[in-house]
């Protein structure tokens, strides 16, 4: 078997017609309409009648985000977070799709688990929820999974990684991409050599031994990305970068695609706007993996997602109990929430400072990583004929990240109290809107119309 059929298994579209006028495709030129009919975008401009109209105020309009880097902790951690939780986070946050890492309890590695994330998602109706499969059975490094029952099975497992750990045994990490290049499954990979992090929690670096801390060099990152950039190139399948966060990363992504070599990397909001001056505080919320770096790391991971050395924005959304994080800041699990103040972010970072706009968000926020796991539904251009999975954008709200308001079940948000400028205002999912912010003193919509 190799590739996938078009479509998988998925909710229906919405029946009827919805109308949103009032809004600029990529926030270009002038307001505009566009009519969805049965999921489908059916025209754009003119006057139209339609079963509900959505008068969007003059706002962005954005395909549907894609994430390709979630934990939801379901099966085994419902009470950090669940596939309908996250799910809500990620409508509210104006994603349609969102991929569920395999660090699962049990593991995501045979087609049974896959296929409850799926069918459970399918069941919501608020998000795609695609789950990734671990590489190795257990994630325990040892011994593949089965991808290609995954990959056949109703979930269409398309993207393989044993996140949270390393494939750090490169005879296995090599055995995996021969698999994985007959089936056109893509591995990504958590860049840790872990021999070098043993007992590591914060970056290796002035702030570290100021504070006490145990250091993370960057080089446990940018030794495996070496490795696995040259595996890719002598076994020629395509190999994935979570979570990029040095700027040698920066540096050895650029000479691997000057090679021509199919790796491709993401990297977090929080890599892109929090340097590890926030450890400081010995605030268990900061600690994450890969650890937060300092200042010319950060620059440098934005000038690489401005010029495509860096291919998209993942969250590495990662929720975590309050007795996990409220702890002395080394016996803290690593993680943050993401998904709810992601476009925030990155709207804060690139579009109202001028660096970029909103076509750029378009494309590392939904258009790449949906290219990069060949989902053929999500991250489409605005146009008549393509899927009705889009996202309005508030580009001048005022709002404050809350977690009192957080849609997620988990609360160690890095953002909490940080005021932003962008918001989404609605979320929807083959016609269906599957978030619509709250008016002033209401509660935010988060239904599927039936």
């Amino acid at each position: 078997m190799t590739g996938f059929p078009e479509t998988g298994r998925v909710s229906a579209p919405a029946a009827g017609t919805v109308l949103i006028d009032n809004v600029r495709p990529y926030g270009e030129g002038d307001p505009t309409t566009v009519l969805i009919k049965d999921g489908v975008i059916a025209a754009i401009g003119g006057d139209h009648e339609a079963d509900r109209v959505i008068d969007a105020g003059g706002h962005v309009l954005l395909p549907g985000l894609v994430d390709m880097h979630v934990h939801l902790r379901e099966p085994g951690r419902e009470d950090t977070e669940t596939i309908e939780t996250g799910s809500r986070a990620a409508a509210k946050g104006g994603f349609t799709a969102v991929f569920t890492m395999a660090n699962t309890s049990p593991v995501t590695d045979q087609p049974i688990i896959a296929e409850s994330v799926w069918l459970k998602s399918q069941a919501l109706g608020l998000c795609d929820v695609h789950p990734v499969g671990s590489i190795s059975k257990g994630l325990e490094g040892k011994t593949l999974t089965e991808f290609g029952m995954m990959a056949r099975s109703d979930a269409r497992v398309r993207m393989f990684s044993d996140d949270g750990k390393c494939v750090s045994d490169p005879q296995l990490m090599r055995r995996a991409l021969e698999y994985a290049k007959g089936l056109n499954v893509l591995l990504a990979q958590h860049a840790e050599e872990p021999r070098l992090t043993d007992g590591a929690v914060a970056h290796e670096g002035e702030t570290a031994a100021k504070l006490g801390l145990r250091g993370w060099p960057r080089v446990a990152e940018e030794s495996i990305v070496a490795r696995d950039a040259l595996l890719a190139r002598d076994y020629g399948n395509r190999v994935h970068i979570c979570h990029a966060s040095t700027t040698g990363t920066v540096e050895l992504l650029k000479w691997a695609k000057a090679q021509g070599i199919p790796l491709t990397a993401e990297v977090t909001p929080h890599h892109l706007l929090l340097t590890d001056d926030k450890l400081r505080t010995y605030d268990g919320v900061f600690r994450v993996n890969p650890p937060l770096r300092e200042e010319h790391d950060t620059l440098a991971l934005r000038d690489a997602l401005l010029d495509g050395t860096i291919d998209c924005v993942a969250t590495d959304h990662a929720p975590h109990g309050s007795e996990d994080k409220c702890v002395e800041f080394e016996n803290a699990k690593p993680g943050m929430l993401g998904l709810e103040t992601s476009l925030a972010v990155i709207a804060r970072i690139f579009v109202a400072s001028g660096l970029a706009d909103w076509r750029f968000i378009a494309r590392v926020m939904s258009e790449r990583p949906a290219e990069i796991t060949q989902l053929p539904d999500h991250g489409r251009p605005i146009a008549v004929g393509e899927p009705a999975n889009l996202t309005i954008v508030d580009p001048e709200a005022a709002w404050v990240s809350d977690n009192d308001s957080l849609e997620s079940k988990a609360s160690n948000n890095p953002f909490n109290g940080e005021e932003f400028g962008a918001q989404v205002t609605h979320t929807i999912l083959r016609g269906r809107v599957t978030y619509q912010r709250a008016e002033s003193g209401a509660a935010a919509e988060m239904e599927v119309e039936k």
